[in-house]
């Protein structure tokens, strides 16, 4: 990714310049213009410290369209844009997480592996997609035009934005952009594909929070479940973190794994075979009393029941269900398993021993900001495709909070949409990642990958991603190479059993 340099990079000095920056036509606030040296990669919490350095660059922040809003509130669309001294002429824009309300630090470090693209060079932004607040706080959603900055209309224009500012800080603009997200990031890499099919040649979206109504009503399927079992305290309500004590938590995964690890060619702790896991959990079941090692049929009845998915009174599926595999009884490190202690929704933590699902589907089809949010689930994409754009997806197995399976499903629709399995892997891929929890984490789970350095290979170079190699630090040691769906990795039954290069992708 060497600079390809038209002009003199600009300097300290450009960057303080840049505070006096004035747009026509864009209402334009610059917060802050600062000159950064060259250093160790700072902390972003709460994701983990990346070694190495970054180049000395440009922080520009900035503020668009500030407003008072409902309630007096002020609002505007807030972003941060990093300008590297040694630029290698590409503009990525990084996704956020949660309801946002914050602007992160422009880094570009999702699925980079452990070199951020402002590492390589690449100018970074970021936005809050506009507002401020807590990331589960919904409350900025009661002003019209913020509930619509943060479903679409933000990420259009800090995009637009900062193509602008690159081309005038560098004097030229940047040859290629891309975008890079997980959860709510996934989501918006997705909107930008769907709603504004020009502006990035290639898109990560991971985890897609693209049906968060739906996800949320699965969620509280499996709240209720646990509930309907749980220990109850002094007042009577249940206390979900005891329905499952540590020793059937390791009862459950030993038995997913015991069903399904070999599947794949090799006993290892990880499934890579997924649509053909298949378990029975009649054997798990105790015969008599309740001890270790076995689950009572009230435990097996409810993982049954949260792992199918919420159903309407007819039978029909509102949501897919979720993968049996190594990390749904996790509890750390990470997101914790759909079984592990503290699991759930930290959006719609419910404590309810039954639930109306009809009710609950026809309240969110109805809800207006529902609709309007989400929103990514279109599967017209010619104009991307046919403009040469290059679309990854990547989602963990083990996600508790967005099924895997949803966005299989929408990738499937995609295909079905454009010409057929085969002729949407012409531009677009998904990778499945065996224990990873969301967007990262995950006992067993190799959750370090690069997808931007095949991105760029694909879009620049027209160099296919036939795999991409995952590490991670639960298993030092290990690596495996990630498929694109439907295949899968198998053992090829010689070499290194820890090396990728013992193992080679192969339809379910």
């Amino acid at each position: 990714m060497a600079a390809q340099t038209a002009s003199p990079l600009p300097t300290a000095d450009a960057c303080t310049r840049l505070a006096q920056l004035r747009i026509p036509g864009v209402s334009l606030t610059i917060d802050a213009s600062q000159w950064i040296p060259a250093g160790p990669i700072p902390p972003d919490p709460p994701f983990p410290t990346l070694p190495g350095t970054l180049p000395a660059y440009c922080r520009v922040d900035g503020t668009i369209d500030r407003r008072q809003g409902v309630g007096g509130q002020t609002f505007g669309i807030g972003f941060a844009l990093a300008l590297p001294a040694d630029w290698n002429g590409r503009l990525l824009m990084q996704g956020g997480g949660g309801l946002n309300g914050r602007v992160g630090l422009p880094l570009g470090a999702v699925a980079a592996g452990d070199k951020p693209a402002l590492a390589r060079g690449f100018a970074v932004v970021t936005t809050d997609t506009g507002h401020k607040g807590a990331v589960f706080d919904p409350s900025f959603m009661q002003d019209q035009q913020a509930a619509l900055d943060f479903a679409y209309v933000a990420i259009g224009r800090v995009a637009t934005l900062a193509k602008d500012i690159v081309a005038r800080y560098y004097g030229r603009a940047a040859s290629h952009s891309y975008y890079a997200g997980c959860s709510t990031g996934g989501r918006e890499g997705m909107v930008m594909a769907e709603r504004y099919p020009r502006y990035f040649d290639g898109i990560i979206a991971g985890a897609p929070a693209m049906r968060t109504g739906h996800s949320n009503l699965a969620l509280r399927t499996v709240s209720v479940a646990i509930n309907q079992i749980a220990p109850r305290d002094a007042a009577g309500k249940p206390i979900p973190a005891q329905a499952f004590s540590e020793s059937d938590r390791n009862a459950l995964t030993a038995a997913v794994l015991e069903a399904c690890d070999d599947k794949d060619g090799l006993k290892d702790g990880m499934i890579f075979a997924t649509k053909r896991c298949e378990v029975d959990l009649s054997a798990l079941t105790c015969a008599g009393s309740k001890t270790d090692g076995c689950l009572s049929p009230a435990q097996v009845a409810a993982i049954k029941k949260a792992m199918a998915g919420p159903t309407d009174s007819k039978g029909h599926p509102v949501y897919p269900g979720f993968l049996y595999d190594s990390g749904i009884a996790a509890s750390g490190p990470g997101i914790p398993g759909l079984f592990g202690p503290g699991a759930g929704s930290p959006v719609t933590p419910t404590m309810a021993l039954e639930m109306d699902i009809d009710t609950e589907v026809r309240a969110i089809e109805e809800d207006p900001q529902q609709t309007i949010t989400d929103t990514a689930a279109w599967t017209n994409l010619t104009t991307f495709s046919g403009g040469g754009g290059k679309l990854l997806f990547y989602h963990g197995v083990s996600d508790p909070w967005f099924s895997a399976l949803d966005t299989v499903g929408y990738y499937e629709r995609l295909g079905a949409s454009n010409g057929g399995s085969n002729a949407v892997m012409g531009w677009s891929r998904l990778f499945l990642v065996p224990g990873m929890g969301h967007c990262g984490g995950g006992e067993r789970a190799l959750d370090r990958f690069d997808l931007l350095t095949p991105l760029v290979g694909w879009v620049e170079k027209d160099a296919a991603p036939e795999s991409v190699t995952a590490t991670g630090r639960a298993i030092p040691g290990r690596s495996r190479p990630l498929c694109p769906y439907p295949l899968y990795a198998r053992y090829k039954g010689t070499g290194n059993p820890e090396d990728a290069a013992s193992f080679e992708c192969t339809p379910q």
